[in-house]
């Protein structure tokens, strides 16, 4: 294989390895007897330990899948260290990816923004498989950059930002199905396997007929049996004995998806335990292991009450969620004592999930009340622009010690989060700064912008004006930018900051008028315009707004109904977002994520993983009280439908 063509490579590559796991058929788990169990990690360490180079990845994928990544790490980190090849570089940061430590992502980056075209097609296929993709403009611009039509690298680009929900990327995948050129449109066949469904299968089964004289024709077939193609599904099966060892291979990584009942797979899979070919062996033993372990949930939306109230805490609010080096999410949030006033007594615990937010660990403290009143208000960030799953993560919060004194802290952690340094103050500036959960932005320079609302009077005085504490020196230093932003009434309140596509900044504020207001700076923060209506309705309550990777578009999280007359503008419900393509100037229509107008939703955090909007917000009844912190889980693709 390595004497091969790099375009053949790339493609050969890409059919032997991505994590198969859907099972359209087949009932339950496979019943795999022990001695079958240990005969197919064998063959999956001896594969690893090949110099063979493809199978060994392969068998280090499904080590990982059956929980052994700690096995992969070791015998793969060396190797990655020695290695020079661009296109080997992707599959050992790939399966390093896979084996737990996320941030070799960056690896996969760099080899896609280097000049060397060498390794690009490579890089957009690891990006695919691992579910990772940035900030998503590299891939973007490798799915663009076409030349006048679809390649290897645009489908493997626009398969990697199909599974973050971008549409466009969907459209380029299915019509490089029609494509004459064989290796394009079985590529993009191999993607619809594992990312289309039956309404794919027509488009499928014509490709299958424009290459039926083609050998490459088993791709076809197999990704048709993949989405559940009956017909298909029997060649498959007989495709596992046929005497072709890459129409083997290939069929053995797609017999999870085809679901092979158990008789299935102990007929034709366990055989395939002494296949000759070390590759077929590999991928026989990852499919057995798959098909006995029990079938993944469903890829939907979901929400978890993961800090309930009760009547010794009965407000949990203000969070924050962070993804860990080795995949875990870490989500912090305030618990308050005995009552759910903003002046109550509170401190931020935390707890991690292991398996994308379904479930939750036990809590533990991150940070004790040390404010005469309380801490609160938490924002987790990693503290570098370039950092993807490493470098130091910043931990800010608020400290309370009256209604006239509030100030913001931040303090570090270099062990991903389990411990954290000494406090450094950010608001040095004597008054009550209000800086909100999750709102901390990091730019593409490296300055960190921190936006709060400031009362020089304190809390009771009722009115705000916006600024923000810059650092550019990763949080040891502050200062105050020069101007603040003012607005009618109670002021501008509660900011955020983003940065735009042209390096310009936009501030968002809560306002009393009915609407969100806007300022501007073309100076990293340093000075800011006039603040103006945006446009968007919206009652007194904090707005949520980041940049969605796979489509490089502005997505807004926020209560989209306002009450004339009613105290705030209205109660804070429902919680609804939308999408700009164009910056903020204008809006897709609303979906609503929330929608029991018996209850109020604010204080969003949000972050994206795995093709997934990860939200944090309080879920309260009308009257306020009690208040508990949710998760939610949203496929990006979501905010996209019509």
């Amino acid at each position: 294989m390595i004497q091969q063509s790099a375009r053949a490579v790339v493609f050969l590559a890409l059919l032997t390895a991505l994590p198969a796991a859907r099972g359209q058929g087949g009932g339950g788990p496979i019943l795999l007897n022990e001695a079958d169990r240990d005969r197919c990690l064998a063959i999956l360490r001896e594969g690893l330990n090949s110099s063979d180079f493809w199978p060994a990845m392969h068998a280090a994928e499904g080590l990982s899948a059956d929980g052994r990544g700690d096995e992969v790490r070791a015998a793969l980190a060396p190797r990655l260290a020695a290695e020079a090849d661009p296109q080997r570089r992707c599959g050992l940061a790939r399966e390093l990816v896979r084996a737990g430590d996320l941030s070799r992502t960056r690896v996969l980056l760099d080899v896609l923004a280097s000049d060397d075209p060498h390794g690009h097609a490579h890089a957009c296929e690891s990006l695919y498989k691992v579910n990772q993709i940035g900030d998503g403009a590299l891939l973007r611009k490798a799915m663009e950059r076409t030349n006048g039509g679809a390649s290897i690298k645009s489908v493997m680009a626009a398969a990697a930002l199909m599974r973050w929900g971008n549409p466009a990327a969907a459209s380029h995948v299915r019509a490089s199905l029609n494509r004459d050129d064989e290796a394009v449109a079985r590529t993009a066949a191999w993607v619809l396997a594992k990312l289309g469904d039956s309404r794919d299968i027509p488009a499928l089964q014509a490709a299958a007929k424009r290459f039926d004289a083609s050998p490459g024709r088993v791709y076809f077939t197999h990704a048709l049996a993949a989405l559940g193609d009956a017909e298909s599904r029997d060649a498959l099966i007989r495709n596992l004995a046929a005497d072709e060892p890459t129409v083997r291979t290939q069929a053995a990584e797609f017999a999870p998806d085809a679901g092979l009942s158990d008789l299935e797979a102990k007929n034709a899979l366990v055989p395939m335990l002494l296949d000759p070919n070390l590759d077929a062996r590999v991928r026989a033993a990852s499919a057995l292991l798959t098909l006995a372990r029990p079938k993944a949930q469903p890829a939907g939306e979901f929400a978890v009450d993961v800090f309930p109230a009760t009547e010794a805490n009965p407000r949990y609010s203000e969070g924050s969620v962070i993804v860990l080096r080795d995949g875990r999410l870490l989500y912090a949030t305030t618990e308050f004592q005995g009552d759910s006033s903003d002046f109550a007594k509170a401190r931020i615990i935390a707890v991690e999930s292991a398996d994308d937010g379904r479930t939750w660990g036990q809590p533990r403290v991150l940070q004790e009340n040390v404010g005469q009143t309380n801490v609160m208000s938490v924002t987790l960030r990693r503290l570098r622009p370039d950092a993807m799953f490493d470098g130091p993560i910043g931990f800010f919060y608020l400290v309370k010690n009256s209604p006239t004194d509030l100030h913001a802290y931040l303090r570090i952690s270099n062990d991903e989060g389990a411990t954290f340094g000494e406090p450094i103050q950010v608001t040095t500036p004597p008054g009550y700064h209000v800086l909100n959960n999750d709102r901390v932005t990091v730019l593409s320079t490296g300055r960190i912008v921190v936006p709060v609302a400031s009362s020089a009077n304190g809390a009771r005085n009722d009115h705000y004006t916006s600024s923000c504490f810059l650092s550019d020196d990763q949080g040891k230093t502050w200062r105050r930018s020069k101007t603040a932003v003012d607005y009618g009434k109670r002021g501008a309140m509660e900011p955020e900051v983003i940065e735009l596509k042209d390096g310009r900044l936009l501030m968002h504020v809560r306002t009393q008028l009915g609407h969100i207001a806007f300022s501007e700076s073309a100076d990293g923060g340093e000075t800011w315009t006039e603040a103006k209506s945006w446009g968007v309705a919206a009652p007194e309550a904090p707005s949520t707004l980041r940049r969605i990777p796979s489509t490089g578009d502005l997505l807004l999280i926020w209560n989209n109904a306002v009450q004339e007359g009613e105290g705030h503008g209205g109660p804070r419900t429902p919680l609804a977002a939308a999408v700009s393509s164009d910056e903020g100037k204008t809006w897709s229509k609303p979906i609503v994520l929330e929608s029991n107008l018996q209850q109020t939703y604010a204080y969003t955090s949000l972050i994206f993983h795995h093709g997934r909007a990860l939200l944090t917000y309080y879920v309260a009844p009308l009257t306020w009280n009690p208040l508990s912190s949710r998760f939610r889980s949203v496929p990006i693709g979501r905010f996209y439908e019509k």
